[in-house]
């Protein structure tokens, strides 16, 4: 009965219902495209079927916007050179973006937080929103110089959306943000993974698969998982990850780790594959820093839950 529940696209608009301010971005996007939407309808890849196939996510990188960035002006030789191929590669690198202090900083601010009881572990080892909670972390979120980059990077403004801070690796399969924070036009989201503390192969480190978002999105249809006008699909997520492992392996494709320093951060494209390695030595930490962006020119929501995303503009 309460699995029943929950796969009820009922329960989820009464919720939105009461979420008006944070969904109110969608709507003058579905008057645009003629989608007859409330702001707490379910929404899923299903309803922009058949829109005008110029309505793409391909941008070429504005590299006059590119160098009129602070940011970009201030790093390595070797960053710029991985910004300038973000579209071709799907990941950016940039080395000693935080200094020591800045990340020991904020490794301390959750250490508080969490002693406090404004912060908690969840049951997959996360720490959810900390932006909310924490002026540091959300100012850091929110960097101009940063955000500016990014920005270029989406072809639209970019708007924090969410924050997650591990303490341990993640060891999360490897999957595309966009079947969790999904789109359209698809590729409207940016993750940002900041590494607070070295890591190597003993603590789980991050990895990707280059090139790998030039793949398809693969969304619900694409594992049997779009349910019907009242329920969401049956399939576990398993299901997907599975078809993720599928795809790699037929695509051949080249695993990389992240063997990040203190400071180091990598922006990855929305339709990246992506996870985290097993976390080998339990004794040792691995402390590290995920936000996520969105477009404001996009249509944002989750496409498992069919959710349109709650966004939250200010502390």
């Amino acid at each position: 009965m309460i699995q029943l529940i929950k796969r009820t696209k009922l329960v989820y608009a009464i919720y939105n219902f009461f979420h008006k301010n944070q969904l109110a971005h969608n709507v003058p996007l579905y008057k645009k495209l003629g989608l007859q939407k409330k702001y707490y309808s379910s929404l899923s890849s299903k309803d922009f079927a058949g829109l005008p196939k110029n309505l793409s996510e391909s941008l070429a990188i504005d590299k006059q916007k590119l160098a009129a960035c602070a940011l970009f002006s201030s790093i390595s030789d070797r960053a710029k050179e991985y910004i300038l191929s973000f579209n071709d590669k799907g990941f950016a690198i940039i080395d000693n973006y935080l200094s020591v202090q800045q990340a020991e900083a904020i490794n301390a601010e959750i250490s508080g937080l969490l002693e406090q009881g404004k912060l908690k572990l969840n049951e997959r080892n996360k720490i959810m929103f900390a932006i909310h909670a924490s002026s540091l972390i959300w100012n850091t979120g929110n960097n101009e110089d940063l955000k500016e980059v990014l920005s270029v990077l989406l072809g639209g403004k970019a708007i924090l959306f969410q924050s997650i801070n591990f303490l341990k690796g993640s060891e999360q399969a490897t999957h595309s943000d966009s079947i969790h924070m999904t789109t359209f036009p698809l590729g409207g989201l940016l993750g940002v993974w900041i590494a607070l503390e070295d890591i190597t192969n003993e603590n789980g480190p991050l990895h990707y698969y280059p090139g790998s978002h030039k793949l398809p999105y693969y969304l619900n249809g694409d594992y049997g998982n779009e349910g019907n006008a009242f329920f969401l699909g049956k399939k576990s997520y398993a299901d997907y990850e599975d078809m993720i492992a599928e795809r790699i392996k037929a695509q051949k494709l080249e695993k990389v780790k992240f063997f990040a320093k203190k400071g180091d951060l990598i922006i990855w494209h929305a339709n990246l594959f992506h996870g985290g390695d097993p976390h080998l030595n339990k004794v040792k930490t691995r402390k590290s820093m995920v936000f996520h962006y969105f477009s404001e020119n996009a249509i944002c929501y989750h496409e498992i839950t069919q959710r349109p995303a709650l966004i939250r503009q200010y502390r």
